[in-house]
């Protein structure tokens, strides 16, 4: 195998002053995105999320400055207007930027808060779009988010705030039968509480429900009950995803990402 069909391509540089909000993908290094690697190829100082791993960070310059900028919700972590400010004083500072962001950044993100605040700042960025685990995750777990013999419609949420709270924002009631397919993000900590009110607005209790933790990674596990039980599921690690409805049952011969293939750390 080899990439040299790639060198000497007109790739886009990462210029001093500037930043790159890229995603890392859902988990293995190897679904990072080729834009994302060359722009981690050229960075001054690597801005990470707590879901980055390290190999990934590996694939960065050595003399990189690598800056944690972790949020998980609930938990102590680094506000995001300073995370903002940071991306901000860095790019004035004339370094070359790269924000890392776990899945896509525009997905839950927060990348359209921090390419805002660059916008405002003057700062000049671009966007490199990366897999969301909604999409990638849930594929290692060999469940496809549609199929036409299920679903034409799908729903993606999150299931807590910056507070770690339920969020005020999402209409459950409205979005209890508004798809077949109901994929959550960071609900674990509330699932029992978000299935009595998806339950109370009209969804089956009968419903399948999956929990894919630390998807796309060598410690990939799923979980699968119903809805109807989902308050009865303890000790589900984190992070996680839950996807509702019928296409876990896809499981039975799409669950493809064996013992052997996770020897492969990359993907």
């Amino acid at each position: 195998m080899s990439f040299a069909a790639l060198d000497g391509l007109d790739w886009p540089i990462l210029e001093p002053g500037t930043v790159w909000l890229v995603g890392a993908g859902p988990g293995a290094p190897g679904l990072l995105s080729l834009l994302g690697y060359h722009g981690l190829q050229q960075a001054d100082v690597v801005v990470y999320d707590a879901l980055v791993g390290e190999r990934l960070l590996d694939f960065a310059r050595p003399e990189a400055e690598r800056i944690h900028a972790g949020k998980r919700g609930g938990k102590p972590s680094p506000k995001q207007a300073d995370i903002s400010l940071r991306l901000i004083e860095l790019a004035r500072a004339g370094r070359r930027v790269l924000r890392l962001k776990g899945g896509d950044p525009f997905m839950f993100g927060r990348g359209g808060e921090e390419a805002g605040a660059l916008a405002r700042a003057g700062v000049r960025f671009r966007i490199v779009p990366g897999i969301s685990s909604g999409l990638g995750g849930l594929a290692y777990a060999g469940i496809p988010v549609t199929h036409r013999d299920t679903n034409h419609a799908v729903i993606f949420l999150t299931g807590h705030d910056e507070t770690g709270e339920l969020p005020q924002s999402v209409d459950w009631a409205a979005v209890a039968t508004a798809a077949p397919v109901i994929v959550m993000f960071m609900a674990v900590k509330h699932l029992g509480a978000i299935a009595q009110m998806l339950i109370a607005a009209g969804r089956d209790p009968a419903d399948r429900l999956a929990v894919v933790s630390h998807a796309a990674l060598p410690a990939q596990a799923v979980v699968e009950s119903t809805l109807g039980q989902a308050g009865d599921l303890v000790g589900l690690e984190t992070p996680a995803l839950v996807v509702l409805g019928p296409v876990s049952r896809y499981r039975e011969v799409l669950d493809w990402y064996t013992p052997e293939l996770r020897s492969n750390a990359l993907g």
